[in-house]
């Protein structure tokens, strides 16, 4: 059995070189550089890859190109064979493919948080043949049959596996996969809870997800020189209770109850699960949320020399977003830490602020240092609750680093940029090139931040959020389970204007999991609700036919909340767009009586409309304003413009 140490394992590499690369590392590291070696290419280009496309050219060099890299790392650098003496010890790995993730260019096993985070952020998507083989090398066929997680020297971070797999059931729909999924999952929550729950606070105890390293935490559990070295298990620390680790028990449950209903097992058995959830929950929120802060706390103290049941107010980056991703925090809550929680320079950081041992100098590894891998998780927390701002910089930051790096560390320092490895046990750690991890970060970041992709037993939800000024964007060739997609995202926001699938509306957002071929989906975004335009006699804005071509004719319809009635303004408030256009006077004509029709979005006057305090539509150009002509209650009358009057033919029921 391996070691989950991934400090150990680096032993060599700080000792060796750390000290004397850290000295003259200079900002913006190149591909190529003596920093990177040789890259090693183990795993043959793989075919049908996704492609990601920005129209806009800027957009494209930075985020397209990162996806690219990202793509390179986790397909061509870190799938690699693995040796089945070693790692099919559930007898559940396949060959073909008869490979696996590994944890990094310098990482040669996958360890189960590495091989749980890796198939979750991406890889089940992309291939899930390795993704499935990555998740069964951490799982362990014990004596009599049944199956469970490894059970190693990390035993706190074991149920991010449950989390991981019921993804990969949820990509794929292997229902073989999923049932020897449930009962690894079933047999390592009954082991966890037996050994680590503490029924005083209704938490479980053990280090932070994500910390295995001492530089992670406060003194104490740590000494100020971190005398016993740099695992956290050689400190006092199995007694803690961590916000991340809670929050992963929390979905581990709530995975553990999807499994059993998709399996349909025992009603009681989903109840259980889901009742063990609900009360993690209450606690996780008693315990850890500061009003005063308008955050989550980080650790409780607890036998490790603390004050016992003392709540350490540090912000922990995966903690956090897991509250907001898992829908611990209520959306009052996941609001206040997107706008409290402290953002460096080059992202999200681990745990902040600097612990008293460390400095910006001497930033911790596990302290305040930029860890993509939490980034991932950020951003799309941030897109979850709709902060547009924080996801586009986390996902342009750490576009940014990896393509000013050439490729994707594992850690950069939170001031500069540059990858680095941050302190611990007072020696500076070096960088670590191709991290997949990192790069399974970023893929998640585009896949379920800016295209909103939310998986479920029956299909996909899609809730995008396309920043400003990234412009028109296309994932194309994703596959997912029997289907091939090509998905198109055009205008910006975060609300949905208009949803076809290949040409056809659907109003639900959703694409079925029964869906197979190739299809296509075009999604208009925007940054305001939709919302019928109401007018004269009761009737609304309509699109004839819902068409979306060119000239197609705006007329008074009853009012049905339909596509073709869902009307939504720009940033400015001067332009209506609906099914992917603008309102649009035909021909830029100025004279009364011109009518009005749908045409693409072109930026010319003959699309602005500006509401007045008396309900009109304004058309600077023609200076008239929008008008039913000869105040007709007509279902099918087109819309014109006309002299302003502000009589009751011209006044519109705008929602801005």
């Amino acid at each position: 059995m391996y070691t989950h140490r991934r400090d150990a394992a680096r032993r060599w590499l700080r000792v060796a070189c750390c000290l004397a690369l850290t000295a003259s590392l200079a900002p913006g590291v190149a591909s190529g550089s003596p920093l990177d070696g040789p890259r090693q290419v183990t795993q043959p280009a793989a075919t049908g890859r996704p492609t990601l496309r920005f129209a806009d050219a800027n957009a494209q060099s930075t985020l397209g190109a990162a996806y690219t890299k990202a793509l390179n790392n986790v397909l061509d650098i870190n799938t690699v064979r693995y040796d089945p003496a070693v790692y099919n010890q559930s007898g559940l790995l396949t060959d073909p493919p008869g490979t696996f993730l590994r944890a990094g260019a310098e990482y040669p096993q996958p360890w189960t948080r590495d091989a749980s985070v890796n198939s979750w952020n991406a890889a089940s998507l992309l291939d899930p043949a390795t993704a499935a083989n990555t998740l069964w090398s951490v799982v362990r066929r014990q004596a009599n049959g049944q199956l469970i997680l490894q059970q190693d020297d990390q035993w706190w971070d074991q149920v991010v596996w449950l989390t991981a797999a019921l993804n990969h059931y949820l990509v794929t729909g292997d229902r073989t996969f999923l049932a020897n999924a449930y009962q690894t999952a079933v047999d390592t929550l009954n082991t966890r809870k037996s050994a680590n729950f503490n029924s005083t606070y209704g938490l479980f105890q053990g280090p932070s997800f994500f910390n295995d390293g001492i530089a992670g935490y406060p003194a104490p559990p740590a000494d100020g020189t971190e005398s016993k070295g740099g695992f956290v298990g050689s400190y006092p620390t199995d007694k803690l209770m961590t916000l991340s680790t809670n929050t992963l028990y929390y979905s581990a449950f709530r995975s553990a109850a999807m499994m059993a209903s998709a399996l349909a097992r025992p009603a009681a058995e989903v109840t259980a699960q889901n009742a063990a959830a609900d009360a993690l929950k209450s606690s996780i929120n008693r315990h850890f949320w500061i009003p005063a802060k308008g955050t989550y706390g980080y650790l409780i103290h607890n036998g490790d020399g603390g004050p016992t049941g003392a709540l350490d107010p540090s912000e922990e980056g995966t903690g956090l977003s897991f509250a907001v991703l898992f829908g611990i925090a209520s959306t009052a809550q996941a609001r206040s830490i997107m706008q409290n929680a402290h953002v460096q320079p080059h992202g999200i950081v681990d745990v902040y602020p600097h612990f008293p041992r460390y400095d910006d100098s001497r930033p911790g590894r596990h302290n305040v240092s930029v860890w993509p891998m939490i980034q991932g998780y950020w951003a799309e927390a941030a897109a979850k609750t709709g902060n547009q701002a924080r996801f586009a910089t986390e996902a342009t930051t750490l576009a940014a680093l990896a393509n000013t790096s050439g490729g994707f560390y594992e850690i950069y320092n939170f001031l500069s940029g540059v990858p680095d490895g941050g302190w611990q046990t007072g020696g500076h750690w070096g960088p670590v090139r191709d991290q997949t991890w990192s790069a399974t970060a970023y893929l998640r970041m585009v896949d379920n931040g800016l295209f909103g992709m939310n998986l479920t037993p029956d299909g996909i939800t899609w809730t995008p959020t396309l920043p400003w000024g990234w412009g028109e964007v296309t994932l194309s060739g994703l596959h997912y389970r029997a289907a091939n997609l090509d998905v198109t995202l055009r205008g910006s926001g975060n609300i949905i204007a208009s949803f076809k699938v290949d040409g056809v509306d659907r109003s639900d957002h959703f694409l079925p999991a029964t869906l197979s071929g190739t299809h296509s989906l075009v999604i208009t975004m925007t940054d305001h609700q939709p919302s019928a335009v109401s007018g004269y006699g009761g009737l609304c804005l309509d699109v004839r036919n819902a068409s979306s071509a060119n000239a197609t004719p705006i007329q008074l319809w009853t009012c049905n909340g339909s596509a073709a009635q869902q009307w939504t303004t720009d940033r400015a408030g001067n332009t209506l767009h609906v099914l992917g256009k603008c309102l649009d006077v035909n021909g830029g004509g100025t004279t009364n009586g011109t009518l009005v029709s749908l045409y693409d979005c072109n930026g010319t006057d003959a699309q602005v409309w500006v509401p007045r305090p008396d309900g009109s539509l304004y058309n600077p150009q023609s200076a008239r304003c929008l008008d039913v002509p000869g105040w007709s209650t007509t279902w099918g009358t087109q819309v014109q413009i006309w002299d302003c009057t502000a009589a009751a033919n011209q006044q519109w029921g705008l929602s801005t």
